[in-house]
C-alpha cells in the first residue's frame, strides 16, 4: 500500500479521520500549513508530519512521495486548485470531502489533464456526496429513461466549525437546480415539497448541493434538485435572505461570522455521533410519468464521512483508481455507500 498524506488533518473532520485511520493500521502523513498544530497532531498520533503552505511552498515537491491525497481543508476554494495542479504534476491520486459545487466544477475542468498523468481526481468522497452519488445511481440502473432525479436528505446533527464556515463563503449567492443539463441560478429555498425520509413527511426546500454536478456526471440525467429538510421558519428565512444578498456577500460580514464560529462551534460530540443517524430519499421520474423511490439509512454525517474518505482512499492506496475526473459512485458502483456498516437502503416505489 502506498503513503497517504491528509491535508488539512488538524481540522474537526480531519483529526476525526487522521485518528481512525491510525485505528486502521494506516500511517498517513499529517500535513497542513500551520507547523505547530501538525507537530503537535503528528507526535500523539506517531505519524510523520508535513507543513505546506499551499500560497507559498512547492506543493509538487512536497507529494513527490505520496501515492493519494485526502484535502480536508476547507473553504475547498482556496484549497483544491494547488492541490490538485500539484497532485497532477506529481502523478498523486486526489481526493477531497467538499461539497461546493464551485470546486467540483473546478476540479471536473482538470479531467482531461488527470487521464493522460494516469491520476484520479475525485472530490466529495464524505457524506458531500457519497450517499447522494450512490442513491442517484441505484435510482437511474432502476429507471434507465429517468429524466428528472431528485435527492433529499434529513441530517439531525450540528456543524463543525470548518463547515460552518464555508456556509458562509456562500452567503448571498442564491440556489442552484440544473435543468436540461444546465446548472441554472435560483433563489434560496427557490421549491419547497413534502418529503417522507422514512420517518414521515418533512418539510424540505431546494439547496445548492454537489449533487447537482456530481449526479449529473453519474448518471447522465439532465434535470436534477436537491432538498434538505428543514423546519418552515428556516425556509422562510432562507428566502428572506435572498433581499440581504448585498449585505451577506460583504467582506467584513463573513469575516465578523467566521470569528463567532471560531469561538462558538465545537462540531457534533462522539455521542452524537455514535448514535445520530441521517435519512436519505431520491427519485427518478420519467416524461412519460414512470417513478422510481429509494430511501437510504446511514450513520452521522461527519461518522458517515469518515469512512467513506477511508474506504476511497484505500480504494486508491490499493490501485483502484481509475485515471481522469470521477465521481464516487461513477467510480464504485451505487452499492459503495452499503460498504458502511449501518446503512440500509430500501426501494419503496
Amino acid at each position: 500500500m502506498g503513503e497517504l498524506l491528509i491535508y488539512g488533518s488538524y481540522g474537526y473532520t480531519g483529526e476525526l479521520i487522521a485518528d481512525e485511520a491510525v485505528g486502521r493500521g494506516l500511517t498517513p502523513i499529517l500535513a497542513g500549513r500551520t507547523e505547530r498544530k501538525v507537530s503537535r497532531q503528528a507526535a500523539e498520533l506517531d505519524c510523520p508530519g508535513r507543513t505546506i503552505d499551499l500560497a507559498d511552498d512547492d506543493v509538487t515537491d512536497a507529494l513527490a512521495d505520496v501515492d493519494v491525497v485526502l484535502n480536508c481543508a476547507g473553504p475547498f476554494v482556496d484549497t483544491y486548485e494547488p492541490l490538485v495542479e500539484a497532485c497532477i504534476d506529481s502523478e498523486t491520486h486526489y481526493l477531497d470531502i467538499t461539497g461546493e459545487i464551485d470546486v467540483f466544477q473546478g476540479v471536473a475542468g482538470y479531467d482531461e489533464a488527470a487521464a493522460e498523468a494516469g491520476v484520479m481526481l475525485m472530490s466529495g468522497v464524505g457524506f458531500d456526496v457519497v450517499p447522494t452519488d450512490c442513491l442517484a445511481a441505484h435510482l437511474a440502473d432502476r429507471l434507465p429513461d429517468a429524466t428528472h432525479l431528485a435527492l433529499g436528505f434529513e441530517a439531525l446533527t450540528s456543524l463543525s466549525g470548518g463547515t460552518a464556515k464555508t456556509a458562509v463563503e456562500f452567503l448571498g449567492e442564491g440556489g442552484y437546480v440544473r435543468r436540461d443539463g444546465l446548472l441554472e441560478r435560483v433563489p434560496p429555498a427557490h421549491r419547497t415539497r413534502r418529503i417522507d425520509f422514512g420517518r414521515g413527511e418533512r418539510t424540505a426546500a431546494t439547496i445548492p448541493w454537489g449533487d447537482l454536478v456530481t449526479a449529473y456526471h453519474t448518471t447522465g440525467v439532465p434535470n436534477i434538485e436537491v432538498y434538505a429538510a428543514m423546519p418552515e421558519p428556516v425556509v422562510w428565512s432562507m428566502r428572506g435572505s435572498g433581499l440581504l444578498s448585498p449585505f451577506l456577500g460583504c467582506g467584513p460580514v463573513k469575516s465578523t461570522l467566521k470569528g463567532l464560529i471560531d469561538a462558538t462551534v465545537d462540531g457534533p460530540s462522539e455521542r452524537q455521533r455514535e448514535q445520530g443517524r441521517s435519512y436519505l430519499w431520491g427519485e427518478a421520474t420519467t416524461d412519460d410519468g414512470e417513478r422510481a423511490v429509494t430511501l437510504l439509512e446511514t450513520p452521522e454525517t461527519y461518522a458517515l464521512t469518515v469512512d467513506t474518505a477511508l474506504e476511497t482512499a484505500t480504494r486508491a492506496l490499493d490501485g483502484d483508481a481509475p485515471a481522469g475526473y470521477q465521481t464516487p459512485a461513477g467510480a464504485y458502483g451505487p452499492d459503495l455507500v452499503l460498504d458502511v456498516e449501518g446503512t440500509e437502503r430500501r426501494d419503496v416505489e
